[in-house]
């Protein structure tokens, strides 16, 4: 195909990171018994899997019943790629997905895995501490918006942070763990502690627009865009200059792909509010978004996909 992409792709998943461990039966004591996840699209299912497969009840709630079907059997389906690779996998009643937001009484944790939205996330935040115990931890998967911004409505700002999960979770390695102001010491710990007892590394990254991870990467994928827009190279000559020149285990417009053309927009016009015009969107990334070319979750992007 011609640009934005020059070849198709079939994809392949990276090897499980955690591959032949064994699950436990209980969690162990690090991780809270019963973790809430309120939102299951594609990140917030790799959450309740990542926590699944640690020993943790997991409850996922979605905006209605169909989000709420789609969210358990996106979580069933990596469960079973988890079992393909040699892991015990926890029975299906530790796991429920539905509407109700009092399923997170009683959660050590619940995560907030809404889209990248202000407003929504705002929303989201204050639903759930309307139902969660004081002393639970609250926690947002942001990865853009600040984190004091977010805690600026709640009664407990010391008791929320960032978890900032990468896709696709279950492959994934990393966690950032965003400190806000207000947040205090022992919940960055307990964060840290959680972070470790699932398999992940964890980095601590302070309260600033884009954290380290997006902030970099988006840098580095927006130029990317620019390149193939200007007819530097096609997609697959970027991608293949950053892997074998620069160790990358992925290029940026791949990685791009992977994580949502959306996503990245959107991320990048929060870094343009923070940081000017080094962070504007190029034309070809509003384009293809408004086209519906999201990347890998609707068949094509920067490249095409036979496997979603």
């Amino acid at each position: 195909m011609t640009p934005p992409g020059t070849r198709a792709v079939t994809t392949t998943h990276p090897a499980d990171p955690s591959a032949g461990a064994t699950t436990r039966s209980a969690p162990p004591a690090s991780l809270p018994a019963t973790v809430g996840v309120l939102g299951g699209g594609r990140m917030g299912a790799g959450i309740a899997h990542a926590f699944l497969l640690a020993g943790c009840r997991v409850h996922i709630v979605e905006r209605d019943d169909a989000a709420a079907g789609h969210a358990r059997a996106r979580v069933d389906a990596d469960l079973e790629r988890s079992a393909a690779r040699g892991r015990t996998v926890p029975d299906a009643d530790t796991l429920t997905a539905g509407t109700d937001l009092t399923a997170f009484a009683g959660a050590g944790l619940v995560v907030e895995a809404v889209p990248e939205d202000r407003v929504v996330k705002v929303d989201a935040l204050a639903r759930i501490e309307e139902v969660v115990d004081d002393a639970a931890v609250v926690a947002s998967n942001t990865s853009s918006i600040s984190i004091d911004a977010l805690a600026a409505s709640l009664r407990r700002p010391e008791r929320f942070l960032g978890l900032h999960f990468f896709n696709p979770v279950p492959a994934s390695a990393l966690v950032e763990v965003v400190t806000g102001a207000a947040t205090v010491p022992e919940v960055v710990q307990a964060a840290l502690n959680w972070v470790g007892a699932i398999g992940k590394t964890a980095v601590v990254v302070r309260d600033a627009p884009g954290f380290a991870s997006s902030r970099l990467g988006v840098a580095l994928g927006l130029e990317a865009i620019r390149m193939l827009e200007e007819g530097v190279a096609s997609a697959h000559d970027i991608d293949t200059a950053m892997e074998r020149g620069y160790r990358h285990p992925m290029g940026p417009l791949r990685t791009t792909d992977i994580v949502g053309l959306d996503v990245r927009l959107g991320i990048a016009e929060e870094l343009e509010r923070a940081f000017g015009a080094r962070f504007t969107p190029p034309a070809l990334l509003r384009q293809l978004v408004a086209e519906g070319h999201l990347g890998r979750k609707t068949g094509r992007g920067f490249y095409e996909w036979s496997d979603r």
